[in-house]
């Protein structure tokens, strides 16, 4: 088995890439998927988060409100690493979890572990990477996208940029770099030529 980390700031085009490496063949973990699930009603994860930032983050069928958490935390650092320190644990052990499952169904798998804040919350260090994929677009193209495509304001848009990692320390920890700067049909072209390297990785390590 291979396991890819893959991540890029908000907007940089992720899911265009991860979309594309599952239809090609990967098997795809989502830490997105695993962080809804975590915080699904009557886990301890919601309890915690309940008891941290009160009832007004929980919707009346007990689901969490995402966007009521989400004004909390992406304009206070401390509120941000307090959900964290809540949350990633737990996203951690069902990833482990994930990931087993997929080696145990097929040795030879590629594991695309597809994580946002791969850097933000250390797992270029805690997690065992064959490889480190990160997916990049310069800043401004990524606040236009947020404005344009998500229909945030530019502060809004701003205010979650600052929250993550910088480009250059996601950078930093990258052995790939998929350039989403461009069009799709560019982005694409460059996915396509990753999974034919990471095919033959298979082949000659024989995993």
């Amino acid at each position: 088995m291979q396991l890819i980390g893959l991540t890029g700031g908000i907007a940089s085009g992720k899911s265009l890439v991860a979309s594309r490496l599952a239809e090609l063949g990967a098997v795809h973990i989502d830490a997105d998927q695993l962080a809804r699930e975590v915080v699904e009603p009557g886990t301890p994860a919601l309890e915690r988060i309940a008891q941290e930032f009160g009832d007004e983050v929980l919707n009346p069928d007990g689901r969490l409100n995402r966007g009521a958490l989400g004004a909390i935390i992406f304009t206070d650092a401390a509120k941000r690493e307090l959900l964290n320190s809540i949350t990633h644990p737990a996203i951690r052990e069902l990833g482990r979890e994930r990931v087993l499952a997929a080696a145990e169904a097929d040795p030879n798998a590629i594991v695309v572990y597809d994580i946002p804040l791969l850097v933000e919350a250390g797992r270029q260090n805690s997690t065992r990477f064959d490889l480190i994929v990160v997916v990049h677009a310069p800043t401004e193209t990524r606040l236009r996208r947020m404005v344009e495509l998500r229909g945030l304001s530019r502060t809004e848009a701003t205010h979650r940029l600052d929250a993550q990692a910088s480009d250059t320390d996601r950078l930093a920890v990258a052995d790939i770099v998929i350039d989403n700067n461009g069009t799709i049909a560019e982005t694409l072209q460059q996915v396509d030529a990753l999974w034919r390297h990471l095919t033959e990785r298979s082949v000659r390590s024989g995993s």
